[in-house]
């Protein structure tokens, strides 16, 4: 009987697969560390972010500003009605911007966890101090922290004004009908009238401030 012959097996030519490759351990972390970063970077900027219109120019209804420190002006033709707020400050006394008449009003929003309400307290407290005898009053707006909270802050600071305890949004509400103030921190400045004169959305330094004081001050009373 023929038996059949069959080849013998030939070893494969063909290339062994190569393992499969994984990022290099230092690359990963790079990427780790540039996520974390751009993640702070965000938490930090978050408390003064806006939303609304994209119109920078008008008092009411009709402006947004992110809150970077962009400055904008009124000029006394073209300011609106006079601003009253009212409310209790964090001890629990009452106080309203009509207990001011005659004086420039500082206004400013903040919270005590806000990264430029705590870098902008020492301008603040500077200019305060600085025009105290000069008919110039400071009064914060604060919607966010408990009374223990904000008192701390008020004394960790120095801070010789009080603060509306807006715990139902209604001043900010009241004061965003006349200028938007979305961001956090807002400092706003009312001429003699308690009409918006100067607004500041997100962190203000003394000599910004210092300046627009001066220019309402300028201003020839009931202008």
């Amino acid at each position: 009987m023929l038996s059949a012959t069959h080849p013998a097996p030939q070893p494969d030519s063909r290339p062994a697969p190569h393992p499969a490759r994984h990022p290099a351990p230092r690359a990963a972390r790079r990427r780790g560390v540039l996520a974390v970063v751009a993640l702070a970077g965000l938490l930090l900027t978050s408390c003064a972010a806006d939303s609304g219109n994209t119109n920078p120019n008008d008092v009411a209804d009709q402006g947004y500003q992110s809150g970077d420190g962009s400055l904008r002006t009124w000029a006394a033709d073209d300011r609106g009605e006079a601003v009253v707020l009212s409310g209790t400050d964090f001890t629990g006394a009452p106080i309203s911007s009509t207990d001011f008449a005659d004086d420039v009003v500082v206004l400013n929003t903040w919270f005590a966890a806000c990264p430029p309400c705590r870098a902008e307290a020492p301008d603040l407290l500077t200019v305060a101090t600085e025009r105290a005898d000069d008919g110039v009053q400071f009064i914060g707006i604060n919607g966010t922290d408990d009374a223990g909270a904000a008192l701390a802050f008020e004394r960790e600071h120095g801070i010789t004004w009080p603060s509306i305890a807006d715990t139902t949004g209604s001043v900010v509400a009241s004061l965003q009908k006349v200028v938007p103030v979305q961001a956090v921190p807002t400092t706003v400045v009312l001429d003699r009238q308690g009409r918006v004169a100067a607004r500041v959305l997100g962190q203000v330094d003394a000599t910004t401030l210092d300046g627009l004081i001066d220019d309402v001050l300028a201003e020839t009373p009931g202008a």
